[in-house]
This record gives C-alpha cells, structure tokens and sequence, in this order.
C-alpha cells in the first residue's frame, strides 16, 4: 500500500505532469491526491454539506468531489477508460472515511509534523526526481496544482504513515528461523544474491564483417586490455577510442547480459576481464564493484577506562588521574583491574573495560579515531569524549566477513515489509469496523 509521498519518493519524474504522473489509477484509488486540484466549475455550487459523520468528524461533499475529479484528470490523462462515477465514488468515499478515522488517531495520540520536518521532505522529494526546490514548485504550477496545498497534503500523509507504523509494527513478528527458511528457498537466494557494477564497451563489427574485420577489431580490443594490464586505468583508455562505455549500474547477475553475467564469478573487483567475441562485436567489461558477497569490514577488539569530571573531581583532576592511570599501565599494572577498580563506564568495568569487537561507526567519533590509529597493545594518551575522559587499549584487529549478516537483515527487511502490508489491510479494516459512520 503506498501514499502519495511513498510514490513521489521512489518514482522519479521526467515530465511537467509532476503529480498526476505520480498517483495510480483505479488499482490503487485509495492512494490518489485528495483536494489539490478541483476544478474551478464547481466552485460555484454548494458542496460543502456533510455527507458523512465520523466518529467525533466529518466528510463533506466538497472533499469527495474534489477528490473525484482528481482521479477522472489522471485516468483520461493516462489514456484510460474512466470506470462508471458510481464505482469512483464508493471507492473514494472508503478511502476519505479510512483517513478521517486515523487522522483522528493521530491527533489523538499528539501525532504533530513539524515544519522542519516537512521542509526536509518536499526536499528529499524534489532532490529524488532531480529537481531543486524552486524548480519542484515551477513544476507543481505548471501541473495547475498549489505548493501550499502539496505541502499540507504530505503533511497528511507523513501523519498517516505514522499512525499506520506506530499501530501495524507491533503486530508484525520475524522470526530467526523464518528468516532462514526464506534464504534456503529459491526466492531467497535471489532477493540477496549478489550485486555487481559493470563497465562495458564494445568493440564494434559491421554485420557482414570480413575475416580482416574480425582480426583487426580483436587485434584493437588486445591492445586496449593490454593498457589497462599495464597500469591505466579502464576509463582513461576508453575515453581515447570512439567506443562508447556504458555503465550498467547495480545489477544482480541474472539481470545482465548473459555474456557479462558469466564473468562476474571469475572477476574481482577493478578487474578488466579479457576481450570476449560475440556476433556484434569485442567486449571489454571491467568489474566496478560488488556488494552482498564476502563483504568484510574492520573490527578492533577493545578495551578502555572511562573517568568523569564531578563536583568531587573537576575536569582538571579528571585528567591528571587518566594520566596517573597509564602509568601505571604502563609500569605494569592490569589494565583490567584498575578498569574494574576506577572505570565509570557501568556496562564495561566489570569485564574490566572490555568493549568487545567494534565495528566502524558503533562508537562515537573521538572514540573511533584514537582506536583506528592506536598499535595493537599500546596504551592510548588520555582523550576526551563527550562521555568523559578515556585510555584505551586495541588488543587485536580482524576483518569480519558480514555477508551472511547483511543477507539476514535485507532478508528481514523484505518479509517485515511483506507481513506489515498484510497487518496493515486487517487494520484498516478493524478500524473501520469499529468507528462510528453515518451517512447524511
């Protein structure tokens, strides 16, 4: 189930019908603009009576129609037979009931968006579909529509997808073993098969290409692979030939060429693979990158003393003692016992400071830097954090391979998003059947 916004996210637009071009057609009418854009021949008649009482709300006629006319614009504007207006209707009056009763829901429980908030949104929005702001608010004009308006309706719909996690979340449970049994299947080892970034460049042949032909272009495509051999770099020596070199973007094995696809087994990453022979022509292809496969990330097991200043010990004494601390270390004293005697860091000193393995960006910055550049066992100056005064020791340094991590947690991701569209609809449902409606 997407809203507006999840859709003006993920679709990026290349036409001045900025907003029409972003909401669905009869499959999906409970997610098209509501009262962004109505026509003004109706502005003259009386529709602004309530058509529907709900809860403590209600629906007025001015909101359905509009929200009708929106949708007939995109259907004919897309080419489409428009369904008979009865059908629309009911669809769309299902829809405006559903989103009365969890905006009620939202103010209830102090859902509030701020103009921050908002602001980085209709930026994000306009930067996914590479536009700036003024030209997002050109676009919007030339699509008959209010920045103003679009600006409140994404504020709505931040506000319905707040209620709907903040309600559907906790009905939604992943387990371990779930998870497993969805990578042992065929659907699995697809989601999270790997991903390769290809550079190709085709050394072309005419169609009815000589023998001549066929071993000049091969002589001038080893020539190429040879450079690239020798130390240049696979652009730079393309970018002197007329051949045009295409980037292939992220892509998993089976989605390319099958050409491609077979060498990315047998190639590492920033290797140029020999010219491959086909009806059309040389292939050059160089590997990019990669990801989802033997990704390994540096770890440093670690352990520190945290100190902090009080009203006891001001920040002058605080250092002197982190000081008198690795001296003492350093003369031969445990690091774990003085750790266990005088760290205040709660979750470490009875391990005797020990942090365990760290990965890149888990500890904060000050902390990150002094451990990268400390020597295994060496005993750090005293540092400041905004947790107070450290010394720290590496005592050793691994690269971990979190390939199978990562496949778990896209895996995780993907059955979350699944199961939580499932929750959602019995929601929607469940709060409907529960709300008070009644039709004027």
């Amino acid at each position: 189930m997407k809203t507006l916004s999840e859709t003006m996210l993920s679709a990026p637009i290349k036409s001045s019908r900025l907003i029409r071009s972003l909401t669905t057609l009869m499959a999906s009418l409970l997610f098209c603009l509501p009262t962004i854009a109505a026509p003004d021949s109706n502005r003259g008649q009386a529709l602004d009576q309530v058509i529907a009482i709900v809860d403590d709300d209600v629906v007025l006629a001015s909101e359905l129609q509009e929200r009708v006319a929106q949708v007939v614009a995109n259907i004919q504007q897309q080419g489409k037979e428009v369904p008979p207006l009865p059908e629309i209707r009911q669809s769309l009056m299902d829809q405006l009931i559903l989103e009365n009763i969890q905006m009620q829901l939202a103010v209830r429980a102090g859902v509030r968006i701020s103009d921050a908030q908002l602001n980085d949104s209709m930026l994000r929005i306009a930067q996914q579909n590479q536009l700036t702001l003024d030209q997002f608010r050109q676009a919007l004009d030339a699509d008959g529509l209010s920045y103003a308006g679009t600006r409140e309706q994404i504020r709505k719909e931040m506000m319905l997808q707040r209620v709907q996690q903040g309600n559907v979340n906790q009905r939604v449970q992943i387990t371990d073993q779930e998870i497993t049994n969805f990578l042992d299947s065929d659907e699995g080892a697809a989601l999270t098969a790997p991903d390769y970034r290809m550079l190709h460049t085709l050394i072309p042949l005419p169609s009815s290409a000589s023998s001549a032909d066929i071993t000049a272009a091969k002589v001038r495509a080893e020539k190429l692979y040879l450079r690239v051999q020798e130390g240049e770099s696979y652009e730079e020596v393309l970018a002197t030939t007329p051949f045009e070199t295409t980037d292939l973007g992220w892509r998993k094995a089976a989605d390319l060429p099958s050409l491609i696809a077979d060498l990315t087994t047998t190639m590492a990453k920033d290797e140029t693979a020999e010219p491959v022979q086909s009806p059309s022509g040389f292939h050059l292809v160089k590997l990019a990158d990669s990801r989802g496969e033997g990704e390994l990330i540096p770890q440093a097991k670690v352990r520190h003393i945290l100190l902090k200043s009080s009203a006891i010990r001001d920040e002058a004494a605080t250092e002197a003692l982190a000081i008198s601390l690795r001296q003492q270390i350093i003369d031969g004293a445990d690091f774990g016992e003085l750790a266990r005697e005088y760290s205040e860091d709660i979750g470490s000193a009875l391990e005797g400071g020990d942090l365990g393995w760290s990965s890149p960006g888990q500890l904060v910055g000050e902390f990150q830097k002094v451990m990268d550049q400390a020597e295994i066992n060496d005993i750090s100056a005293p540092f400041t954090s905004q947790f107070g005064w450290h010394i720290l020791q590496v005592l050793e340094r691994r690269d971990k391979d979190v390939t199978d991590d990562i496949r778990r947690n896209i895996t995780r991701n993907y059955l979350h998003k699944r199961k939580f569209g499932d929750e959602l609809e019995t929601w929607l449902q469940k709060i409907r059947d529960e709300a008070y409606v009644d039709f004027k």
